[in-house]
């Protein structure tokens, strides 16, 4: 049975988020649905993506603060603008503060990555790297906004944010109106407050599902609990979704309208980058990846399902380490060490057991101290490249077969 809509005094109604979208549209770049012939295919469904990632600012997150910003008084916007965020609200707030011409501050986390504070900075706004997590950059910004007298933005827990957030329903449903699921991301939970809402609104038969990184999962222990809770920490690679306790605001309209949670582990999000930088060709960064994840978490088939891929704001280095991890976890790449006696000739030996299954050799480490006897055994440890785990153990085989007796050891690249 479908889940009630719910409302509270300031309300997410079907009238707010129609006016939310004539107004952000002034802002944002239509997203048309990706239809994915991959992931249909390993699914078992019908799977259309929704790239935000391809916003103007790299991210849905344009939307809400947009909005937001648009519904204060001149006075509120003329005192200044000041927000925490992990990245992507924060591009959001400098885009719309340099619209409306006023001042903004932005308080983010230490580990931020660098392209989203370089990105902020470049739209005009005052970026202050403070505290390891999101919390406890948002907790800096409310001191701030107190002793300054700035306008704070929350990034997610606000009823008007997650209104301009919930735009991206309308634009899902009008584009295919019989969708049947929406899988969309959670952090603090503004974008699946917004979401579900409107798609409850539009039609109650919907399934909306909730996606949160394993280590991040606060909205999850809330909903168990019945009241928001703090996680004692957080860990993961989906920075975007790193929060601790989520929105107590937006709480009620996320435990009423979102079907289901999923979550997913660091490692599928790895992945999950490669399958979409090799068959689509699009950069999302790891909380983007959420939804398309969780595809696999599924257990229906011949359904119409839409992943909400929220942004794709990736530094260089961070997108460097995923690829390499995602090569070592699909068997691309993997290193395996074999004994050999130390004498001219064996080593030849071995790279031609490997020429002649087409493995590519990457990296060499000849250890010569591994035994005492050095007649007897020395390592030899070969990075290699491989087409995947079928081609992976036809080379190790083949080095079985000539007497190698190879040993498969964690890849360092």
């Amino acid at each position: 049975m479908a889940k009630k809509s719910v409302k509270t005094e300031s309300e997410m109604t079907l009238e707010s988020f129609e006016e939310a979208c004539d107004r952000v549209s002034e802002v944002t770049q239509e997203t048309k649905l990706v239809f994915s012939d991959y992931f249909s295919s390993q699914t078992k469904n019908k799977v259309w993506l929704k790239p935000e990632n391809m916003q103007r600012t790299g991210a849905y997150k344009v939307r809400g603060a947009y909005y937001k910003i648009s519904t204060m008084s001149e006075e509120e916007r003329k005192r200044g603008l000041i927000t925490a965020s992990a990245g992507n609200h924060a591009q959001g707030v400098a885009y719309a503060a340099k619209a409306y011409k006023v001042n903004a501050t932005i308080v983010m986390p230490t580990t931020t990555p660098l392209i989203k504070v370089n990105r902020t900075k470049a739209l005009g706004a005052r970026v202050i790297l403070k505290g390891d997590v999101y919390d406890e950059s948002c907790e800096y910004a409310l001191k701030l906004a107190e002793e300054k007298g700035l306008t704070f933005v929350h990034p997610f827990n606000d009823i008007k944010v997650a209104t301009g957030q919930g735009t991206i329903a309308m634009e899902i449903i009008k584009e295919l109106p019989t969708v049947d699921i929406i899988l969309v991301p959670i952090g603090g939970g503004g974008l699946a407050a917004g979401v579900s809402t409107l798609a409850k609104l539009l039609n109650p038969k919907i399934k909306v599902i909730g996606v949160e990184p394993e280590g991040a999962a606060c909205m999850q222990a809330s909903v168990r609990a019945g009241h928001v809770v703090t996680l004692p920490a957080v860990s993961t690679i989906a920075d975007g979704t790193a929060v601790k306790t989520p929105g107590d605001v937006i709480f009620p309209y996320v435990k009423a309208n979102i079907d289901e949670f999923i979550s997913v582990p660091d490692e599928d999000l790895v992945v999950t980058f490669l399958d979409m930088v090799e068959n689509h060709k699009m950069i999302v960064e790891n909380s983007g990846l959420l939804t398309v994840a969780a595809l696999r978490h599924l257990d229906v088939t011949k359904k119409k399902v839409v992943c909400i891929l929220s942004g794709g704001n990736m530094d260089v280095i961070t997108m460097s380490s995923v690829v390499q991890q995602g090569l070592i976890r699909r068997d691309r790449i993997f290193t395996v060490s074999v004994l050999l006696p130390d004498r001219p000739g064996e080593l030849q030996h071995v790279a031609g057991v490997i020429a002649a299954e087409r493995g590519n050799v990457i990296k060499l480490e000849h250890n010569q101290f591994v035994s005492i006897n050095r007649n007897a055994a020395v390592e030899l440890r070969i990075t290699l490249e491989a087409f995947g785990t079928e081609h992976k153990d036809q080379i190790l085989g083949a080095l079985e077969a000539k007497g190698y007796k190879p040993k498969l050891v964690r890849t360092l690249i």
